[in-house]
């Protein structure tokens, strides 16, 4: 129960990771706001935290405006006296060839996974900056390090969020305020059974980049996102975390087994 007592919002909470993390800082006492455009799924997902004796509520949240941002760290705030946690996790990609990417694709992209951790970032920190204390963590990926060349938007924005993230935790610093990132490296997700794992081929390949030679679970990725808003990690600040079974620093591929 290290987060007991601690309000938190959490962004793209419906599904995936940013649920997994949702269920994770709720299993640990922390009140927790699901933010997501898909509103329905997000209160569904609350009322079942709820029915299991934990407090949640949720909230339709579009991350690339600033005003839902500010009305979901509101109600977080309603339900306590501050905002303790904020996770910046929403944000989408885009697999298109980089000859073939518009200008929408990648103001779309860069208005939800950057724009959103920038918004995210500020919005909670001039909360976190009155109470002396907080912890923000934002979601970078493995491709803001390695290249996948049909993704340009996507490690562009992911790539911008590890700045962020560094520049926000050294000026936040004096004031209290952590702010560190994760970046995953292949999880299976629904998200990622449709593209990167969608058939057998598909999925060696990517396991062939994977020195643990297995997929990460969601459940992993919220752990470590837990240790960095909680106290454990006091003196950790404007660090990268890659979760990615050491894909980051494999420079050949392994063989793959054929179980």
């Amino acid at each position: 129960m290290k987060h007991r007592g601690k309000s938190a919002v959490v962004t793209g909470a419906a599904n995936g990771i940013g649920l997994a993390c949702a269920v994770r800082l709720a299993n640990e006492g922390a009140s927790v706001i699901l933010a997501d455009v898909d509103v329905e799924k997000a209160e569904q997902e609350a009322q079942s935290l709820v029915e299991q004796g934990f407090k949640a509520a949720a909230i339709r949240c579009d991350v690339s405006s600033r005003a839902d941002i500010v009305a979901a760290i509101e109600l977080a705030e309603s339900h306590g006296d501050d905002l303790h946690i904020m996770v910046n996790n929403a944000g989408y990609s885009l697999k298109k060839d980089v000859l073939e990417v518009d200008d929408e694709d990648m103001h779309r992209l860069f208005n939800v996974n950057l724009m959103g951790a920038f918004y995210g970032t500020q919005e909670a920190a001039r909360r976190m900056v009155k109470q002396g204390a907080g912890s923000i963590v934002n979601m970078s990926s493995m491709q803001a390090a390695l290249v996948i060349p049909d993704q340009l938007p996507y490690g562009v924005t992911k790539a911008g969020i590890n700045q962020l993230t560094r520049v926000n935790a050294v000026a936040l610093a004096p004031k209290g305020v952590r702010v560190n990132a994760v970046g995953p490296g292949t999880i299976l997700t629904a998200a990622s059974q449709r593209s990167v794992l969608q058939n057998d081929a598909a999925r060696r390949s990517v396991l062939s980049r994977i020195p643990m030679a297995r997929l990460g679970r969601t459940e992993e990725v919220a752990g470590v996102i837990s240790f960095l808003a909680s106290d454990d990690a006091s003196y950790v600040t404007g660090q990268v975390i890659y979760i990615d079974g050491g894909r980051n620093c494999l420079n050949l591929t392994v063989p793959v087994s054929e179980d």
